[in-house]
């Protein structure tokens, strides 16, 4: 199990690595294609983006995770029997963003451009959907080869298509060179849906049985997959009302549509996604820890799951002390290098060091998900979402700009880390 945790750490680092890498390369060449008012755009639609990805997953990843590491079920049948739950809430959504998407452009987002690009998440989601559930079997099963090669070639397709398409699209319109922009999702992930299929051992034979649903293992996952819909929804709500509260007082206080549009972008489109460098380290080492903690608290192996933890800790925080001083000390080359820009680095310099705390979020996460206590993350989504919205709202009412939503979140981060490490130290007291 040692040697497995490993092996399977090193390859989601080096896929997390180059994954990281090709994201950085696609949001330069998005930033550079579409401009910084284009950018401002998108990222004004993408928290809506990322709740509706969440609530059309259902938590069913987390769910099918831990159920086929516990090795106790017909995998075949227990994939087949949340397809159809699956295919049925994605249905649903997209009927909801079909009907909320011109109040949410014109009212709440305050910008028309915005219309286009929301009603093109609703042909993104089920795909995102049927692959999040695929790559949650490989998890399950600790091959993380899968899921490195798919994401890979996922964004590889994206990247090129970008490339190719925003050139010839952008002449009619900033919204629409948006709009391209989430449709590749499609593309992206159809192809990542059939690269997981190659993967599928050969022994995957499916039988007429396996199609059946199981009730007994939609109601093991649904008991998962719902406090961790409900965590991500909390968070997702939480960043989709942020540029709707940000923009709204804002603008009620004095500012311009061109100041936010411009600096939401800078901070959301520079800052953010640099600060969060490391995180593709931490995520990786938190994929590679939900099988192993999952299977080792399962058989009650407490002492082994409380060494884990505390490796995947150390090793996050490893990771994030370098980076964070590199950034403290010279924030200006990062900005410039990779983005041939130094806007932002105020904001760099003030989010570096808090976002130490970040980076140990996600093992926390994920070793709460395993022992089955996905409602204490639920419950930290919860404190950390409602203090963070009703200071952006207050702070952003003191004129200070985007410095009410830099400190929200810093408070966010601190709530949802010291939370979250109280009840994994809980819960292995009072096992051990």
């Amino acid at each position: 199990m040692k040697e497995k945790f490993i092996k399977s750490t090193i390859i989601l680092m080096v896929g997390g690595l180059l994954t990281k890498l090709l994201g950085i390369i696609i949001k330069i060449v998005m930033s550079r294609l579409i401009g910084t008012e284009g950018l401002g755009l998108y990222m004004l639609i993408l928290p809506t983006f990322s709740l509706f990805i969440g609530l059309a997953q259902f938590g069913f990843p987390v769910a099918v995770s831990k159920l086929v590491a516990e090795d106790d079920k017909n995998n075949k049948n227990l994939l087949f029997s949340l397809l159809p739950v699956s295919f049925i809430i994605n249905i649903i959504l997209i009927g909801i963003i079909i009907f909320i998407t011109p109040i949410l452009s014109e009212q709440l987002l305050h910008d028309a451009r915005t219309f286009y690009p929301l009603l093109a998440i609703a042909l993104v989601i089920p795909l995102t959907s049927i692959s999040s559930i695929a790559r949650s079997y490989f998890f399950g099963r600790s091959e993380m080869l899968p899921h490195v090669i798919s994401n890979l070639l996922e964004d590889i397709v994206r990247l090129l298509i970008m490339i190719i398409g925003i050139p010839l699209i952008i002449k009619k319109g900033i919204e629409v060179a948006v709009t391209f922009i989430v449709l590749s999702n499609i593309v992206s992930e159809f192809t990542s849906i059939l690269v997981l299929f190659f993967f599928l051992p050969k022994s995957f034979h499916i039988y007429k049985s396996d199609l059946y649903p199981n009730k007994s293992y939609i109601k093991s996952s649904l008991k998962i997959s719902f406090p961790t819909t409900i965590s991500r929804l909390i968070g997702s709500v939480g960043y989709f009302l942020e540029p709707i509260i940000l923009s709204g007082v804002l603008l009620y206080v004095g500012y311009s549509n061109k100041f936010v549009v411009y600096e939401y972008g800078v901070l959301n489109g520079y800052v953010i996604p640099l600060v969060l460098l490391p995180s593709f380290f931490t995520l990786a080492i938190s994929q590679a820890l939900l099988p192993i903690i999952s299977k080792s608290y399962y058989h009650k192996n407490y002492s082994y799951t409380k060494k884990k933890i505390r490796q995947a800790i150390f090793f996050s925080m490893l990771i994030g002390i370098p980076v964070t001083i590199m950034f403290e000390i010279c924030p200006e080359v990062f900005l410039k290098l990779i983005y041939n820009t130094t806007e932002g680095v105020n904001y760099l310099k003030v989010l570096a060091p808090i976002c130490l705390f970040q980076y140990i979020q996600s093992p926390l996460a994920a070793s709460l998900d395993a022992m089955g206590k996905s409602s204490d993350n639920m419950l930290a989504c919860l404190y950390g979402t409602i203090a963070r919205t009703a200071l952006l709202f207050l702070l952003s009412l003191f004129k200070i700009g985007l410095w009410g939503l830099i400190i929200s979140t810093s408070i966010n981060i601190f709530i949802v880390t010291f939370y979250s490490l109280k009840k994994v130290r809980k819960n292995l007291t009072d096992n051990y």
